[in-house]
């Protein structure tokens, strides 16, 4: 108190140094309490003859490590297993028995432990103990074993006890049990209340279940301030600094929103510390930065003066009398000068907290009625439990919430051009997640989400399936400013590891729930991306560019997380590096491309070959297998030396080596838009070296320009058009042209140009050549335009759902001639008459 007031300690001193001292009392009193028992009834043992322990679970401030300095200690006891104690010896002075089922020892136990703390002596007391929070409350066994707080969390568990149990922690230490079977009792806890706390989906419905019991306390909080006006009132007015109106409950519901949501989904939104979780929102984006901000401030401020008002009654009271005497003595005690700085403060704060819990916390459902949901007497949450429960008919059951989103999709579709498509889709969507009421919950709760799910899908019908394949990232479209703002890929990937880290089962990697970590994430991620894109956000190089930084981010992820799951290693980081060609490669990424990928070691170990083929195959495996989350990426993987017939992993100098000797032109084509991206750093920054020298080897031009046109006659025959219309990527003076010809310019020129080496794209290479003077720089800017205006065409096919890039036979006519022109002088040197590639290879040999 004296370092409090004296401004000596921070509010995350005060609150520890209280919830610390409250373990250490209950602690000592545990040992006490076992001493006695011990004494009385012998050592409690399971039915194995183990001793065992009570456990303790802190709840509410308690748990969170947060006590205030007049706060209650809300306690649970629970019993892991059954069996008695020992009695008392033959030679005892009260001689031998006293055996007791271990119910009943702890129950006894447990009474004694909460006198002990709690009961007034001359001394005062230790800390208020109260028990009520416990399975029944009131009505319930003083302890609960673990059956019987599983069975009643499953069957019964009501939506503020899920609220409750957000904070619970074990605070007792072992006494009688040994410490690793004390651990042990505690993680089975844990596997309790866990999943009864944070499901593994989604959870939207806790929104209307959170509201409600806000609701409820706003009532309770303006009962008790009419009860308090008479004696209370004042010049100012009469605040509750916890349940009142931008108070500290508020707070606390807007980080326990987002921990009920997606807890399951996100471990580390499972803190228990409130400060922690709104942190981690901010760094999520779920909220700004200036709101994460002004709610620290805010939260500071009130458990600052809820202290000094327990301080100065020296009882647990939140409510600061209205009289202008008790704010100046308040406003001295947080150091400001008058009662009005103090008012002022207390308005400031309230203006910055309500509009961001009315923001999250609104219903908006104009002209549908509210069914009353169940109807509770609440007696301050979190410190006591309700004392009564009348279920009434919901407002949130499926049927109604289908009623009500049928009739909001017939007015939405009103404002769209093809109304009948896109209420059929929204529909057919709505009706998918019959079973996933989460998400019903989710477009009654928040009726702007449908909105926005219209317009994408009115937008796109690519888009609409990817949505009907995978409803987790409706989430997405929740607050308009994520979709807005740029993704930051180093925090992902931060964040990404976490989640991966934390999936555990038993102490070892969960593979399965990794696997859809991984897919979940990029969901979202790419749906952000999509939504950004039909907003008219990002350009197609932009869009590309951020599609392969997501990709690269996957991929490395896959790979340390598939590194710690594989048997036998030899070391502690791989040498290992996951090379991406291809449109990954090129960073011209799209929405369903495939990945380009080959595996490289540098690794001299007896083990190497063996243990990274293991490692290439299981990172094939996380990235390509379809999981319930559904698939992350199609991979191909025949780039690697040899094709099909070669090693799945290759040693970097004899990848090298192949490059050299061994490799076809088309190779080395494929090697100009190649690029390390994961793995070992060391092996990709020697893999770039060894790729430029490749690269930029002397070449004679007219062998060259006749197998890369041997190439690309294989491919086009390869993709046969008999449609009649003009095939944007693979058709004559399409995009497949303009790739081949940046790929001769770079093989052929690159010995003298080093920087053609570089892996810039086609545009800003074809851009480079005309510069240098390899081709006639107004060609090469009528190409590179060509080619920006095929990208972007087709890009709009794929989003509206079209199987190819087709359009009618006379478009881009201008274009298609530029890339004509262009081809002419770019494979100026080539024989008249091209050779299969066979032949060539047949010569060659």
């Amino acid at each position: 108190m004296a370092r409090d007031l004296g401004g000596l300690s921070d509010l995350h001193e005060n609150l520890q140094s209280i919830s610390e001292l409250a373990e250490i009392c209950l602690n000592l009193g545990y040992q006490h309490c076992c001493k006695a028992m011990v004494s009385r009834h012998g050592v409690a043992r399971r039915t194995t003859g183990e001793p065992v322990d009570l456990l303790i679970v802190g709840m509410g401030k308690l748990g969170g490590g947060e006590l205030n300095a007049s706060s209650d200690i809300d306690l649970i006891y629970l019993l892991p297993d059954e069996g008695q104690s020992d009695g008392r010896p033959d030679d005892h002075p009260d001689g031998p028995g006293g055996a007791l089922d271990l119910q009943t020892y702890f129950t006894r136990l447990g009474r004694r432990l909460a006198g002990l703390l709690g009961e007034s002596t001359a001394d005062g007391l230790v800390f208020r103990v109260d028990l009520r929070l416990r399975p029944h409350g009131d009505s319930g066994p003083v302890v609960c074993s673990f059956d019987m707080l599983e069975n009643y969390l499953v069957r019964y568990g009501r939506e503020w006890e899920r609220y409750a149990w957000i904070k619970a922690r074990l605070v007792n230490q072992a006494v009688l049990s040994e410490q690793d079977q004390f651990e042990k009792d505690a993680r089975l806890l844990e596997t309790i209340r866990r999943p009864f706390v944070f499901r593994r989906y989604l959870d939207f419905n806790a929104l209307a279940a959170l509201r409600d019991l806000h609701g409820q306390i706003r009532e309770e909080a303006q009962r008790r301030s009419q009860r308090r006006e008479a004696r209370m009132a004042g010049d100012y007015e009469m605040v509750d600094v916890k349940l009142g109106p931008g108070g500290i409950r508020e707070i606390e519901f807007i980080g326990q929103l987002f921990q009920l949501i997606r807890g399951g989904r996100d471990p580390a939104l499972q803190s228990r510390v409130c400060l922690e979780v709104l942190k981690l929102l901010r760094d999520q984006a779920r909220i700004s930065e200036q709101e994460y901000l002004e709610l620290c401030a805010a939260y500071e401020f009130w458990r600052r003066l809820e202290h000094r008002l327990q301080y100065e009654e020296d009882a647990q009271t939140h409510v600061l009398s209205g009289s202008a005497k008790a704010y100046l003595k308040m406003a001295q005690a947080m150091g400001l000068d008058s009662a009005e700085a103090l008012y002022l403060n207390i308005e400031a704060h309230r203006s910055h907290v309500i509009p961001i819990f009315e923001r999250l916390f609104r219903k908006e459902a104009p002209g549908l009625e509210k069914i009353a949901s169940e109807t509770k007497e609440i007696d301050d949450l979190g410190e006591s439990a309700p004392k009564s429960e009348t279920p009434t008919a919901r407002a949130n059951d499926a049927d109604s919430r289908l009623e009500r989103l049928r009739m909001r999709i017939k007015a939405i579709v009103k404002e769209h051009t093809d109304a009948q498509r896109l209420e059929r889709g929204l529909n057919e969507l709505v009706d998918g997640l019959r079973r996933r009421s989460s998400y019903l919950a989710l477009f009654d709760e928040y009726p702007e989400t449908l909105e926005r799910v219209a317009k994408v899908m009115a937008t796109s019908s690519w888009a609409a399936s990817y949505m009907q394949r995978h409803p987790i990232v409706l989430d997405e479209l929740l607050d308009r400013r994520g979709l807005d703002e740029a993704g930051d890929l180093d925090r992902l990937a931060g964040q990404l590891h976490a989640s991966l880290e934390d999936a555990q089962l038993h102490g070892e990697p969960d593979v399965e729930r990794q696997m859809d970590i991984l897919r979940e994430t990029h969901h979202g991620q790419l749906f952000r991306l999509l939504v950004q894109d039909l907003d008219g956000l990002l350009s197609v190089e932009h869009l590309s560019d951020r599609l392969s930084g997501l990709a690269d981010v996957m991929i490395d992820a896959t790979l340390r997380s598939a590194w710690k799951a594989t048997p036998r290693r030899h070391r502690q980081d791989p040498q290992f590096a996951v090379i991406a060609y291809g449109k990954l490669g090129g960073k011209e990424l799209g929405y369903a491309s495939d990945l380009d990928l080959i595996f490289l070691h540098n690794d001299a170990d007896d083990m190497a070959q063996e243990v990274y083929a293991r490692l290439a195959k299981r990172i094939n495996v996380w990235l390509s297998t379809n999981t319930a989350a559904g698939s992350l990426f199609e991979i191909d993987l025949r780039l690697r030396p040899n094709g099909n017939a070669g090693l799945l992993v290759t040693d970097l100098p004899g990848f090298i080596d192949y490059q050299k000797k061994h490799a076809w032109i088309w190779e080395h084509q494929a090697l100009t838009r190649a690029r390390f991206c994961a793995g070992d750093a060391a092996i990709g920054q020697a893999f770039e070296q060894a790729r430029i020298q490749i690269l930029r080897q002397p070449r004679q031009a007219q062998a060259l320009q006749e197998e890369i046109l041997a190439m690309r006659r294989r491919m086009h025959d390869g993709h046969p058009n008999p449609s009649g219309e003009f095939d944007l990527k693979h058709d004559r003076a399409g995009m497949v042209d303009v790739e081949f010809m940046v790929q001769a310019l770079v093989l052929e020129y690159s010995h003298a140009h080093a920087e053609l080496t570089g892996n810039l794209g086609n545009i800003a290479l074809l851009t480079m050549a005309g510069r240098l003077g390899l081709i006639e720089p107004e060609k090469a800017e009528k190409v590179a335009e060509a080619y920006r205006r095929f990208r972007r065409h087709q890009h709009r096919l794929r989003l509206a759902g079209a199987s190819s890039a087709r359009v009618a036979p006379d478009a881009f006519e201008v274009d298609r001639q530029a890339v004509g022109d262009l081809w002419q002088d770019v494979f100026d040197k080539a024989p008249d008459v091209i050779r299969s590639l066979s032949e060539i290879r047949g010569k060659a040999s």
